[in-house]
């Protein structure tokens, strides 16, 4: 049996800035209504005091219980006494990302035409109304929240809204029905909820004090420029373009940060080159992730919440949310205990006197301000060169499989295919290994000169020459993997015309009229809804499918060819990895803590630290059988905060 649920609730929190566990911890946090359905019976609607029927079957460990986004149900029913495992919840978020459909549930109706069954609009307005505190004025009699009595119209419609919520999500789950999850991908989600359950510590009082440094050094900064501009503020740009007309008679186009060095030297030795410095500065600010960290941040000083499971549906890889823990800036400074200490401390004058580019430091220490938990460290480990190697056993370049199954040194080995050089003879700091580096990290995916200028070819100093032979060269060298993307478009369409299985190597297209999917080693699928066939710039033939475009946040049209499958391929392969990975540390009894990209964080006791580091790489050395011959390797280190190795 199915029970359909969806509910709406009130907590002062903004659950945007702070996520769904610091909303529901809140003293204040409610459930004022629950709509719900047993399989394709009535929906009901209950206010207060749930119902019997309700509260049995939510406690049946028989009965599945669905909602989209269930992680917001589970921890709300949990939050009022009613804890029900994660095993037993199942969410048509996940199902529709699986399908590589929109995640939330008003894009998600729009792409799949729910029409009257879809999620309604006039939510947002109902939301701000009942759920959240509203502003006291005289009109209102001084409260500071809406309840049904003070509109009792509004909380009709907003019981129509939530019953309707379950309409839609009933819905979704019928449309989907033929596309399973795999156990696999559920085992993961449930993984997933128990990482984002168990949250990360954070160092309150290193963010609370990198906050107000960053804070004071802006204030500083803009005091400064008032002084020497003359302007009412300075970070406006449209004002600081006007005063740098006056001072240099040009017109500044744009104030961007690319652009900034360039006008320095341009307008160096005066004023004008004084206050561009300094909008180069003021414009660095590093509070954000800070900020982010103090609003999410729980009771128990632990931030929740963090991971996105299948936040790219295009590969199934997680999704960073609130902090943000997938774009995290790397750390560089030799000394970062020392630096730690004086922000830590909390004494401007000091953090002053030590950095002239404060912002740049405690960007820096962002990473830092996660840490272990009391008598425990952090063991870190990560794949090496997780995509070089897929795409190497994926598409049978031998040579490649076997450097990862030796030294591993695949930038000097590369540029030893590429230029004919000895390997012993192309140094750690030699130009040809910049260029063989260069040309893994650009052109695995059918990249050519626009990937090689993106990865920073120009500012190796290289001449679109030289990048025309980087490629020419690679792509000579690596003549199975030149060939896995021709055999990947060619099949993808095959697929498309034919809708019959085409296979290519350990992947499998196929095409059933609505959905064009990639299955992959592990068995999981990559899902493109409804593919067809376009003419790319070129002119030639392409396909397209409807997609949420990753730039854009726009559900579209999105074009792709073979290089870009591949893409999708290995990184979701890659995914697959470090997912069976997770599974045996958890297994093992390791407790993740975080994730990124293809790597892993557990806190472990300190006295068997190094033990357990080793049998973490151990563990994500070992592949899955599917993976055989696919040669893995990972490395790892120890530490009591969070760094960049």
């Amino acid at each position: 049996m199915k029970l359909h649920i969806d509910i709406e609730t009130y907590s002062p929190v903004d659950i945007r800035k702070s996520g769904a566990y610091r909303y529901i911890e809140s003293p204040d946090f409610e459930i004022l209504m629950v709509a719900y359905a047993f399989d394709n019976g009535p929906i009901k609607i209950a206010e207060g005091v749930l119902p019997l029927e309700f509260t049995e079957a939510l406690q049946d460990p028989k009965v599945e219980k669905h909602a989209h986004n269930a992680n917001f149900e589970r921890l709300a029913f949990k939050r009022v006494g009613l804890d029900v495992p994660i095993s037993q919840w199942r969410c048509s978020m996940v199902k529709s990302a699986y399908c590589g459909l929109p995640l939330g549930l008003d894009a998600l109706s729009e792409a799949l035409n729910l029409g009257e069954k879809g999620k309604l609009k006039t939510g947002t307005a109902l939301i701000t109304y009942f759920c959240k505190p509203c502003k006291p004025t005289k009109t209102n009699g001084g409260r500071t929240r809406n309840l049904p009595e003070h509109n009792p119209a509004k909380w009709e419609e907003f019981k129509r809204y939530c019953i309707n919520d379950v309409e839609a999500e009933r819905e979704v789950d019928r449309i989907l029905s033929p596309y399973e999850l795999p156990t696999s991908v559920l085992l993961d989600y449930q993984l997933d909820q128990e990482i984002n359950d168990r949250g990360i510590k954070i160092d309150i009082n290193l963010a609370e004090n990198a906050k107000n440094i960053d804070e004071r050094r802006q204030a500083e900064l803009t005091i400064e420029a008032k002084q020497l501009t003359g302007l009412d503020n300075p970070n406006s740009v449209a004002q600081l373009k006007d005063w740098l007309l006056i001072q240099t008679g040009e017109k500044i186009e744009t104030l961007a940060e690319d652009n900034i060095q360039p006008l320095i030297d341009k307008f160096s030795g005066g004023v004008v080159q004084k206050v561009l410095e300094l909008r180069r500065r003021m414009a660095k600010t590093s509070t954000a992730k800070y900020i982010a960290m103090l609003s999410c941040v729980c009771d128990d000083d632990r931030a929740r919440g963090l991971f996105q499971f299948y936040g790219a549906n295009r590969t199934g890889r997680w999704a960073g949310r609130l902090i943000q823990l997938q774009n995290l800036p790397k750390n560089h400074i030799p000394d970062l205990d020392v630096c730690r200490r004086i922000i830590a401390h909390g004494d401007y004058s000091i953090a002053k006197m030590m950095f002239y580019d404060i912002a740049n430091t405690l960007s820096q220490l962002v990473r830092t301000a996660f840490v272990a938990k009391r008598h425990h460290t952090f063991a870190v480990a990560d794949f090496s060169a997780i995509e070089a190697r897929v795409l190497s056993w994926v598409a049978g370049e031998q040579w490649r499989i076997d450097v990862f199954s030796t030294h591993g040194k695949i930038y000097e080995a590369s540029a030893s295919a590429m230029f004919g050089a000895p390997l012993e003879e192309i140094g750690k700091d030699s130009t040809l290994r910049q260029k063989g580096k260069i040309a893994e990290l650009a052109l695995g995916y059918c990249g050519s000169i626009g990937a090689l200028t993106q990865m920073g070819g120009e500012d190796m100093g290289l001449s679109s020459s030289d990048m025309n032979e980087i490629v020419s060269r690679w792509r000579a060298a690596n003549p199975a993997i030149v060939r896995f993307w021709a055999r990947v478009d060619k099949a993808a369409k095959r697929a498309l015309k034919t809708k019959r299985p085409v296979h290519v190597e350990n992947v499998t297209f196929l095409y059933d009229g609505t959905f064009l999917t990639i299955e992959l080693p592990s068995g999981r699928k990559l899902y493109y809804y409804k593919p067809s066939f376009t003419v790319n710039r070129f002119g030639g033939e392409s396909i397209k499918y409807r997609g949420m475009d990753q730039i854009t946040k726009q559900w579209t049209w999105i074009e792709t060819y073979g290089g870009k499958l591949t893409e999708n391929i290995i990184q979701a392969i890659s995914r697959d990895l470090l997912a069976y990975s997770m599974q045996e540390l958890d297994a093992a009894g390791f407790n993740v803590v975080m994730h990124v990209h293809d790597e892993a964080a557990a806190e472990v006791l300190e006295y068997e630290a190094d033990a357990k580091l080793k049998e973490m790489c151990d563990i994500m050395g070992s592949g899955p059988a599917w993976s055989e011959g696919l040669p893995l390797n990972a490395d790892g280190y120890i530490t009591n905060y969070y760094k960049k190795e």
